[in-house]
């Protein structure tokens, strides 16, 4: 196996494993079509609770970058284009998770803060 989960980093175990089975896939050591440990396999050999392995699948499954056939396992897909831009991705969601912090340690409202996304995001459409 090729995983390793740091305990001791701010990024939760989940989205590690996300990050590890992408930059892997980038990489070509898995290819589209391979077949994933199962979510029990995995999970005991990283040492994580099976509900993080599960939580990491369920993502890469909602964003096209496996599947699960029932009955055969989980397997990547050959979506290699949205592969291409999942450190950047995975950068923005740290750097906007960082925002949050710092904007609760300023007293800033959460409905502030979406309203303050949804107008950059309008002005950067126009």
């Amino acid at each position: 196996m090729f995983y390793r989960i740091d305990t001791k980093s701010p990024t939760p175990l989940y989205e590690q494993l996300i990050f590890q089975i992408k930059e892997l896939y980038i990489q070509g050591i898995l290819e589209p079509g391979e077949k994933l440990p199962s979510i029990r396999e995995l999970s005991s050999v990283i040492l994580v609770n099976p509900n993080t392995v599960s939580k990491a699948y369920q993502e890469l499954e909602r964003q096209g970058i496996i599947y699960t056939e029932r009955g055969r396992g989980t397997f990547l897909t050959d979506n290699t284009a949205l592969l291409e831009k999942a450190p950047e991705r995975m950068e923005i969601k740290n750097q906007l998770r960082e925002l949050v912090l710092r904007s609760r340690r300023c007293g800033i409202a959460k409905s502030e803060l979406l309203h303050w996304v949804e107008t950059a995001s309008e002005e950067v459409q126009s």
